[in-house]
């Protein structure tokens, strides 16, 4: 059976309304991880269309590289692909210093890699929770600290923002992603203040139920109930996350640090989500 198509296909995609100007970020470099599907390309198409040159990564070299041509048709004068994962610090290390040697600077980190799988917390396994909460939190946290190293020793300001969870209620069926995002948002909140000398903004982008790809991956009642998690009874679109992500990284966002930025039309104050079957005990 051919699985449903969730999410935006690329020419859609391309022709999104955005608020933003043409060449917002002519002359700034973006690295994008995770950008070859979802919203890491979402996030990638804006950011070309608004002139940046782009570096993008992932572990499907496949994918980035069905991209880049696309990013270049969009306004990007420069595309840089590397295949790469990031819960390996050595590749994480190759990957920035292939960045710098190639643009010369990196001016915004876009930490959007990351993957998880519904399942009840009492029967994760071991090399479950390590895979999720390994990519999550320590992924993230390698390309966080190794662009903050090169932008203190090459003396330039530097821009982070992490694709993460709302975290407020917690997430029924994806414990160990929760604890892992949760992990990046404390993060964030610590090291936007030890890193503010060397003119380092660190931010979070915390997506609600957005229809992407990645719904495929979840079962077909979940999916139905995504619809209508949040008051204004819709899902949101991977381009609402693309322009939230601009919003911190360009100078509308120049006096926010430490921040989360919640887009998820309110679900944190409409009730549960479960990405799992409801158990019958919570159907009253």
């Amino acid at each position: 059976m051919t699985k449903p198509q969730f999410g935006l296909d690329d020419d859609a995609l391309a022709g999104q309304p955005t608020v933003y100007r043409p060449g917002l970020f002519a002359d700034r470099v973006v690295l994008i991880s995770g950008a070859g599907s979802g919203i890491g390309k979402a996030i990638a198409f804006l950011f070309a269309r608004l002139g940046a040159k782009l570096a993008i990564c992932g572990r499907d070299l496949e994918k980035l590289q069905a991209t880049a041509p696309r990013l270049r048709e969009l306004g990007s004068p420069d595309v840089f692909v590397q295949s790469m994962t990031i819960r390996d610090p050595e590749q994480v290390d190759a990957l920035m210093d292939a960045v710098w040697t190639h643009f010369g600077q990196l001016d915004v980190l876009v930490n959007n890699a990351g993957g998880q799988f519904p399942k009840a917390a009492i029967e994760l396994s071991g090399n479950g929770w390590r895979a999720v909460v390994d990519t999550n939190l320590n992924g993230t946290w390698y390309m966080m600290q190794a662009a903050a190293k090169r932008w203190r020793d090459h003396g330039q300001p530097g821009n982070i923002v992490n694709i993460v969870l709302p975290i407020d209620r917690g997430t029924p069926g994806a414990a160990h992603t929760g604890a892992a995002r949760a992990g990046v948002i404390y993060l964030a909140k610590t090291v936007a203040v030890e890193w503010a000398p060397y003119d380092i903004r660190v931010n979070c982008v915390a997506p609600g139920t957005i229809e992407s790809s990645g719904f495929q991956y979840y079962p077909p009642a979940a999916v139905e109930r995504f619809r209508y998690s949040n008051p204004m009874k819709r899902t949101g679109s991977v381009h609402d996350i693309a322009e939230a992500v601009v919003y911190l990284a360009a100078p509308s966002g120049k006096f926010v640090n430490g921040e989360t930025l919640i887009v998820d039309g309110g679900s944190v104050l409409w009730g549960d989500l479960w990405v799992t079957e409801k158990p019958d005990y919570f159907k009253v």
